[in-house]
């Protein structure tokens, strides 16, 4: 059978959620066409002769920009992932968890029936990476001067975590499912084949299985002494494990995402997030000690958000030496409400909350001070403008603090930009003007 997969946006990397299906599909004999759409407009003649249509939902803005399409397409459509309940209404089927043995089936027999929860991430096919479009047209790390080529690949997917605002408890209810080490490596041997000299790990949390993580480590290290990496770390997690970064840094360890999410105390303990503001001081300084940066994400704008909050989330990031680590959506990100999230249960919430969007895909709500939702527009433009122009993180930054009424406060740009990777979106922002533009 003639089958469409379609990436609508994976945080600027080559689309795993594209590439496991892909195998898994050829290893049955079907014919597999990807598109990805943060790449190339949307073309409807890219559907003459399919038969079934994949379409992956495994984050916020993906799921928006899935929606702008799915009307277009005459052929049955299946959107799996994170976000997949949340396009029941628009596709012919969904199916979220440990999805791949649900999609052969829909796709051999129309009938997707539940995702499989395996308690370990077996299988039947490696990921297809050389279905996808090459990775020079994917994000790259920016490191010393030059660009590197960058794979993306897990060790494990879903959280031992239920912190309240995320999507993943709301599919895996705290629940993690390993990638076998031989497979782990498998994927990175095959993504440095295709060019890549820096690894992205997708996970969650890269240390929700530290044992297994640091394995994989040690391994890759081992095969590939220069290959460098980057992965995504709760707070707590990094606090908890600090005798392990000497070792990471040695084995190429660049930055750590982590979802600081927060600068106030009484937030951080409503979102169960597990850690304090001077925890976050904490990981910063122990993981500098070892030369590693840190790239925080934050979640500003929820409904008991005050512009002191505001302002003191911009001081810090100034205090802790974090402008050029902070890309600038980070200061515009709204808390969404899907279908199931586990804050809907707070009488707080509730209370403000209008009902739900389905365009939107989250439950609408209103701050406590209207100026705020004011605001949130405001920066939401700020930031918008700033990703489109290419404008230097510390001229945004100024912006940012003018906009929330912070003082003036010079900030001298680096002489050599810290290791980032050139996409500066985000996974649960909403989609740019440019990228549904490029849909419609």
């Amino acid at each position: 059978m003639r089958v469409l997969l379609v990436s609508a946006y994976e945080l600027g990397h080559p689309p795993l959620h594209v590439a496991g299906p892909a195998g898994a599909l050829r290893a049955r004999g079907h014919d597999v066409r990807v598109v990805d759409l943060a790449l190339d407009a949307w073309d409807v003649g890219v559907l003459d002769g399919v038969e079934r249509v994949l379409v992956a939902v495994p984050m916020h803005t993906a799921a928006r920009m899935a929606r702008e399409i799915i009307p277009s397409i005459a052929q049955p459509t299946c959107c799996y992932g994170l976000y997949a309940a949340a396009c029941a209404d628009v596709a012919d089927a969904v199916v979220a968890g440990e999805y791949a043995p649900a999609l052969v089936r829909w796709v051999e027999t129309g009938v997707a029936g539940d995702a499989v929860q395996l308690t370990r991430a077996r299988r039947s096919a490696d990921p297809a990476f050389d279905a996808l479009p090459p990775l020079e047209r994917y994000a790259r790390l920016v490191i010393g001067g030059e660009e590197r080529l960058v794979g993306y690949v897990e060790t494990s997917r879903g959280c031992a975590h239920r912190c309240r605002h995320c999507p993943v408890p709301v599919v895996y209810d705290g629940r993690i499912r390993i990638v076998s080490e031989d497979a782990v490596l498998r994927d990175v041997d095959r993504v440095v084949d295709l060019g890549a000299r820096h690894v992205t790990f997708a996970d969650p949390d890269f240390f929700n299985g530290v044992h297994h993580s640091l394995r994989v480590v040690r391994a890759m290290h081992r095969r590939h002494p220069e290959l460098t990496f980057d992965c995504t770390v709760k707070v707590e997690h990094v606090l908890r494990h600090a005798d392990v970064w000497g070792e990471l840094a040695d084995s190429g360890c660049l930055f750590v995402v982590s979802a600081f999410e927060s600068t106030d105390d009484r937030t951080l303990a409503r979102l169960a997030k597990g850690h304090t503001v001077a925890d976050e001081v904490r990981a910063v300084a122990l993981l500098r000690a070892h030369g590693i940066e840190v790239r925080p994400s934050f979640l500003p704008f929820t409904p008991w958000t005050t512009r002191a909050q505001l302002r003191d989330l911009v001081e810090f990031v100034a205090d802790h030496d974090l402008v050029e680590s902070v890309d600038p959506v980070q200061y515009a990100i709204r808390l969404l409400l899907p279908p199931g999230s586990l804050l809907l249960d707070d009488p707080e919430v509730a209370a403000v909350v209008d009902g739900y969007d389905a365009d939107r895909l989250s439950y609408t709500w209103r701050s406590c001070d209207p100026a705020i939702d004011a605001l949130h527009c405001e920066l939401s433009a700020i930031v918008e403008r700033a990703a489109a122009g290419g404008e230097p993180l510390t001229q945004t930054y100024a912006h940012v603090r003018e906009a929330v009424g912070a003082p003036p406060r010079p900030v001298t740009p680096s002489a050599t930009p810290r290791p980032h990777l050139t996409e500066s979106w985000f996974c649960c922002a909403e989609p740019t003007e440019q990228q549904l533009g490029a849909l419609r």
